[in-house]
């Protein structure tokens, strides 16, 4: 059964990867690729249950806490072309 998940969660990473590729925004390829480390969040969880080892779920949850900071960090680019405060006037 958990072959099963494990086969399911790497077809849908492979779908994920091929609307980062063809999406025709750059919105949509920020969401195919946040799709896809969520996805690998969920197959390192489903690999330490496998083997037997709850420590794969600490890697998990860093990986996840990466995956979203570098996902605001993307689209805060993408929006204002830097990552400086939009708000701060520039000292010159």
């Amino acid at each position: 059964m958990f072959a099963v998940a494990t086969a399911a969660v790497l077809v849908t990473m492979g779908l994920a990867l091929v609307r980062a590729a063809l999406g025709p925004t750059v919105f949509d390829r920020i969401l195919a690729l946040n799709m896809f480390g969520t996805k690998t969040v969920l197959l390192i969880a489903v690999m330490g249950f496998l083997t037997g080892r709850p420590d794969f779920l600490d890697l998990a949850i860093v990986y996840a806490l990466m995956n979203f900071i570098g996902v605001i960090a993307v689209l805060r680019f993408s929006k204002y072309g830097h990552f400086a405060d939009p708000d701060r006037e520039e000292v010159t």
